[in-house]
């Protein structure tokens, strides 16, 4: 069956950057599954999936409009050092570069580290890839009618339709 709304996609992907290195991959792990039409992946991913079927291998390449936005200037923070979590081990410091997570109302953010003081941590709370150009090789595994709840519940609800 085609992808439309109301289906559920599951899919292996690998995301590159513009210099065609790997950024993350989905593969050896669970396919990633979403819910087409609920705005539950990324606009530009979305639109290039509507028709595909299972078996279909495909890559696209998004602008930042179509992927995570253009990065926003203003979006530079600084926070309390013990707000900001993610670090690997009790004894690390902080460094520029690093991505921490910070909570917010919008829920948990990724964050890269601008600046590292002893008490306050400047941090740029775009998305990592924001205005960055991204291409996806996608690798479409199965494709499935929604159920009611998912319909409902605006998202899939796993492989076996069980929550995990």
């Amino acid at each position: 069956m085609k992808i439309t709304d109301k289906t559920v996609v599951q899919f292996h992907y690998v995301l590159k950057n513009e210099a065609g290195e790997e950024i993350e991959s989905s593969q050896g792990s669970e396919p990633l599954a979403y819910l087409h039409g609920a705005n539950n992946t990324l606009a530009g991913l979305e639109k290039a999936l509507t028709d595909k079927e299972a078996g279909d291998k495909f890559s696209v390449t998004l602008q930042p409009e179509e992927a995570y936005g253009d990065r926003q200037e203003d979006l530079i923070q600084r926070v309390p050092v013990k707000h900001l979590q993610g670090l690997p081990s009790k004894n690390a410091k902080w460094k520029v570069g690093m991505i921490g997570v910070v909570h917010t109302e919008q829920g948990q953010r990724q964050v890269t580290v601008l600046k590292a003081g002893k008490f306050m941590v400047t941090v740029d709370i775009n998305p990592p890839l924001a205005g960055k150009v991204i291409t996806f090789d996608i690798d479409v595994v199965d494709v499935r009618a929604a159920t009611d709840e998912e319909i409902e519940h605006g998202h899939a609800h796993g492989a076996g339709g069980h929550h995990h």
